[in-house]
């Protein structure tokens, strides 16, 4: 594993579990961004659950390449859900940017696990 590796490894896992944990403690906020984007509160909590997880396991990853794999590749296709949901409620592009930024990090973070094995 490299450095670079390990830097957006625990750069993106502290990113997601402050966009997690909020979600995942389902407070006022949260409420407000499930009526936003439109999906049940319930759902909004399982996604903040799936933030915090891959945050634990991107940081897992740095022992374990393929557990860091997993957690980056399940992030690319749970941030993309997340761009997803913002142009489908017609926010501006900017409300999308996190979730878009977060996607390609992980991406990278996918590929420089692979490519640094």
């Amino acid at each position: 594993m490299t450095l670079t590796t390990a830097l957006l490894s625990c750069a993106l896992a502290a990113f997601m579990t402050f966009a997690g944990a909020p979600k995942l403690a389902g407070g006022p906020m949260s409420r407000l961004m499930a009526g936003h984007l439109r999906v049940p509160a319930g759902t909004l909590r399982l996604i903040g659950l799936a933030e915090v997880a891959a945050a634990i396991g991107l940081i897992a990853g740095l022992a374990a390449n393929g557990l860091g794999i997993a957690a980056a590749g399940c992030l690319v296709v749970l941030m993309t859900g997340g761009v997803l949901a913002h142009l489908r409620v017609k926010d501006p592009f900017a409300a999308a940017v996190p979730a878009l930024a977060s996607a390609v990090v992980a991406a990278a973070v996918v590929i420089l696990h692979i490519v640094g094995q």
